[in-house]
């Protein structure tokens, strides 16, 4: 079973400067107002961008202003003046922007397109531009052997922020991306449901009793991140070694030793009975270091002398043989249990 304890990340512990100025793009979502929660306990200042002008509004009140170091910038990924303009003097662009929901990607594909593809590419002319140090993507595994419109504009994200670092030039700016599971109880998270619904007397709706995911604690996503950050070399693809389960043994879990009701109802547009963390492609060029898995580029020859160089790193580690995928080693029943109070996500 995958260690599922909070191991906490710090930029400054890892030889960037603690009071840094950092850019986070999404900062309302659930990973990004996460990251900038923790960026400023550490003494950062940081550009929390985002286009939603309410969600601004409450992180301000909900951090107080941040001791003077928040600076809110009201924008959208889509104009990547605004987000030049936003990453003056900023030394890490931690990208957390996107249209991330399957179904309403399915139904609004150019719009996917336009937030997850162009957006990321306007973040990645917009950091060059502006020399910045260090950019991360945050991606899905919904990007691994996409079957729906949301996974394969991840999919482009992940590929256009590692060939960033070909085409750079002179410019010191490095890319790379980490791939996270289900993050449990972000916004609109399979947690949110079946609780709404377990406390309304409702059944719990699933779209397939087969189904399996990935799980990643929001401690956890954040750790990765900046451990992701501190260590990147240039094109990786940084993934944890998270657990999976089936979602019956997950509704099991959060509804406890009560009795409970099921409403299978078919799998919705562009989703998967399972996931996949990393491919049959990948796999031979991962490499795992303690608890993360690092996806090597199949382009390296390509990248600049600098970041080709840096690889040596890598070397010596393990690599994988197969790919991971979420219906396999399922944790069980327990460990399910274990996973969600570690979180602090049981009642």
């Amino acid at each position: 079973m995958p260690n599922h304890s909070a191991r906490t990340r710090s930029l400054q512990t890892n030889g960037f400067p603690p009071k840094s100025r950092v850019l986070v793009t999404g900062a309302c979502g659930s990973v990004g107002s996460a990251l900038v929660r923790r960026l400023l306990d550490e003494g950062h200042t940081v550009c929390a961008f985002d286009q939603n002008e309410d969600g601004l509004f409450r992180l301000e009140q909900e951090l107080e202003d941040g001791g003077g170091r928040l600076r809110l910038f009201l924008g959208n990924v889509r104009d990547e003046d605004r987000l030049i303009r936003a990453m003056d003097g900023v030394s890490i662009v931690f990208h957390c922007a996107a249209l991330k929901h399957v179904s309403f990607s399915e139904y609004n594909p150019f719009e996917a397109m336009q937030t997850n593809v162009v957006g990321t590419n306007n973040v990645i002319r917009a950091a060059i531009a502006k020399d910045v140090s260090r950019v991360i993507l945050t991606s899905s595994d919904k990007a691994v052997n996409p079957t729906s419109t949301m996974g394969a504009t991840k999919l482009l994200g992940e590929r256009l922020f590692v060939a960033a670092n070909h085409h750079a030039g002179s410019h010191k700016t490095r890319f790379a991306c980490v791939r996270f599971g289900n993050v449990l109880n972000s916004n609109g998270s399979v947690l949110h449901i079946f609780r709404r619904q377990l406390g309304n007397d409702l059944p719990l709706t699933i779209t397939s009793s087969k189904m399996t995911r990935f799980f990643i604690s929001m401690a956890q996503a954040v750790d990765l991140v900046l451990d992701s950050a501190a260590r990147m070399v240039g094109g990786e693809i940084f993934v944890l070694s998270m657990g999976s389960c089936d979602i019956i043994s997950l509704a099991r879990a959060v509804n406890g030793s009560r009795p409970f009701r099921i409403n299978e109802i078919g799998l919705k547009p562009g989703e998967k009975v399972y996931e996949d963390l990393v491919t049959e492609d990948e796999a031979p060029r991962t490499v795992r270091d303690g608890n993360t898995y690092v996806i090597l580029p199949s382009t390296i020859d390509m990248m600049p002398d600098a970041v080709r160089k840096s690889y040596v790193i890598y070397e010596k580690l393990p690599r994988l043989t197969a790919p991971i995928r979420s219906d396999k080693d399922l944790l069980t029943q327990k460990q399910i249990a274990s996973v969600l109070r570690l979180a602090g996500l049981t009642e």
